[in-house]
This record gives C-alpha cells, structure tokens and sequence, in this order.
C-alpha cells in the first residue's frame, strides 16, 4: 500500500481542499497557501515566506525518509525530493488560480493548467516508484 497521497488528494490540498487527515496534505496545502500569498506579497514578506516553504519542504522530505522502505540498491535516482515536487506544483496550481480569476487570455489559462496536470502525472509516476522501491530520492537511504 503507498503511504503517500494520491494525485487526486495532492490537487485537492493544493485547492486548500484537505480531502484526508494526512501530515503531507496539510504542509502541501499550506505550501500552495504561501505561493498564492508570495504572488502579491512585498519584498520583504517574499524571504519569509521562501524560508517556511524551505522548512515545509525538508519536513515533507524528512516524513517520506521516516516511513518509506529503503529503495533497491539498484533503484535509480530521481533529480528532486518529493517535498521539491509538492512545492512546485503548489507553485504552479497557485498560478493556474491566479490566471483564472485574471484577465489572462484563453491560451495562458490552459497552459498553465496543463503543467499542473503534466507535474501531478510526474508526482503519481514518481511516488508510485518510490513505495515499491524503484526509484529513490536525493538524500534518502
């Protein structure tokens, strides 16, 4: 069984949908909370709200390292932590919010949509490798 949240869960926290009580949907809805504040936010707030993205991040990657097996000793390596995943599509879902309610022309809407959907297709494929052991992360065991 994957321990970590689907796809569909993953997309939904990034709405600030919490469709389950899992540790991870709620740092990735938080994650997708600060890349919406981030868009407006002065430069000052910008550092602050970088450096709580920074910790989220290490405490989702800290998470999967404590509850996931150890991947084969043959398992390739993927070039990005989970947690370095989650954080970039709650950047890109926050985006995709951003031109909805914009005046941001058709074309611009649907491209943004389609990386969300292309990255969470990329988060499935990488966590579904990485509970059975055929892929392990930067930095894990």
């Amino acid at each position: 069984m994957n321990m970590l949240p689907s796809k569909k869960d993953v997309l939904a926290a990034c709405r600030g949908e919490i469709a389950r009580d899992h540790e991870l949907l709620h740092a990735i809805g938080e994650l997708a909370r600060l890349h919406a504040e981030r868009l407006s936010a002065i430069c000052e707030r910008v550092a602050e709200i970088d450096s709580t993205r920074t910790e989220l991040t290490k405490n989702i990657d800290h998470w999967i390292d404590r509850h996931l097996p150890p991947s084969h000793g043959g398992a390739r390596i993927h070039t990005e932590t989970i947690g370095a995943v989650v954080d970039r599509l709650a950047q890109l879902t926050a985006h995709a919010h951003a031109i909805l309610i914009g005046p941001a022309p058709p074309r611009e809407l649907c491209d943004a949509w389609e990386l969300v959907a292309e990255l969470a297709v990329a988060y499935e494929d990488l966590t579904d490798e990485v509970a059975i052991g055929h892929r392990r992360l930067p930095g894990s065991h």
